[in-house]
């Protein structure tokens, strides 16, 4: 250890499914107990995502079937416990929820090399340790283990990168969720010189997805609301189209490669109908609704491909490390808010008045 360690710590417990109630700012939660494998974090920042809303509410319950702001600050009536986390596992509750993680480690296991101590790292959110890297199965950080709405967070060091880069603590906890959704689903798309649609491209995830996109070559068009055009062009978008406007009469039939999806809803319809023959379609979310009209003539008479995409392969976190310290990408941060102020964040988060990333400090 470099530096004397409290033995009590500031965090948000979540104490069940519901509305932003459930969550409460504690100052005396005992600091986790580090395993053999893993690390001791100083948190420096938490972003805030959907993933952590949508489980606060309990949004993955097949019983749910509305969008994610109908019920973000309230919760659902009706939520089954039972598959109400994104991977069908119960939660166990009191939880301490934040899948981004950006901080500093001031304490190793005994299997670990003493010498990282000191280092500046992020936390890859999907996490594959305590599944011992079986294929299609992961815990995510804050869901299926404790993660980085605290002071102090523990994780398998395996999974815990450094960063040597010039940025702020809050860019670099910008990254984990958001950043690796958006790669894993252009990586499993295949993007790459071609003509790509983005949905949600103001958020976290549709603005990463828009700079990946851009770095692989890709011509990108935006969705997002017309307020937030301009920011969405200056991360790299070729055009922005209102996410109110008729997709198809925008476009045209059949005149995109790729489609990167977060969004789904009712106007799902339109994202098949101007993919191309033969072209492909990713998912990693649905705000507007899960459930979705599709017309399977669409699917098999254009020999579309469907992707959902949870699961990352190693190389997508190890990718994005590469390129921040390339200085190849760099994030949007809107706001920053001390970590007791975590259900004002995540109101702003559900208003959607902002481009980029929602980003919680805890207590230094």
């Amino acid at each position: 250890m470099t530096e004397n360690i409290p033995t009590q710590m500031a965090a948000v417990l979540l104490t069940g499914h519901g509305g932003l109630e459930t969550l409460h700012y504690r100052e005396d939660i005992a600091l986790p107990a580090v395993g053999p494998d893993e690390v001791l974090i100083r948190v420096a920042a938490a972003g805030v995502n959907n993933t952590d809303i949508n489980t606060r509410i309990g949004w993955y319950s097949k019983k749910v079937s509305d969008a994610t702001d109908s019920g973000g600050a309230d919760g659902f009536d009706e939520v089954d416990d039972a598959d109400a986390t994104w991977s069908g596992v119960p939660m166990t509750f009191p939880r301490i929820q934040g899948a981004d993680c950006c901080g500093v480690i001031v304490a190793v296991g005994e299997q670990v090399d003493s010498a990282r101590i000191g280092e500046r790292v992020i936390v890859r959110n999907m996490l594959r340790s305590y599944v011992d890297y079986r294929p299609f199965e992961c815990w995510t950080f804050g869901s299926e283990c404790d993660g980085a709405f605290a002071q102090f967070t523990r994780a398998p060091s395996r999974e815990t990168y450094r960063v040597d880069c010039d940025w702020s603590d809050a860019e670099l906890a910008s990254i984990p969720c958001a950043y690796s959704t958006a790669e894993n689903m252009l990586q499993r798309a295949a993007v790459g010189a071609e003509r790509v649609l983005i949905t949600g491209a103001s958020g976290g995830v549709g603005s990463a997805a828009v700079q990946l996109a851009r770095r692989r070559g890709a011509e990108v068009i935006a969705v997002a609301s017309q307020a937030k055009a301009d920011e969405v062009q200056a991360l790299g978008a070729q055009r922005v189209i209102d996410r109110k406007a008729d997709l198809v009469a925008a476009l045209g039939r059949d005149s995109i490669d790729v489609v990167v999806d977060l969004v789904a809803g009712e106007a799902w319809p339109a994202l098949l109908e101007v993919l191309r023959r033969g072209g492909r379609y990713a998912t990693a979310g649905a705000i507007a609704g899960p459930l979705v009209e599709l017309d399977v003539r669409t699917l098999y008479l254009k020999d579309l491909t469907l992707i959902g995409c949870t699961f990352q392969e190693d190389n997508v976190f190890e990718n994005l490390v590469g390129y921040i310290e390339r200085g190849e990408i760099r994030p949007v941060v809107a706001r920053t808010y001390p970590l007791s102020e975590i259900a004002r964040a995540q109101q702003d988060f559900l208003d959607k008045n902002f481009t980029g990333k929602l980003v919680l400090v805890p207590p230094a």
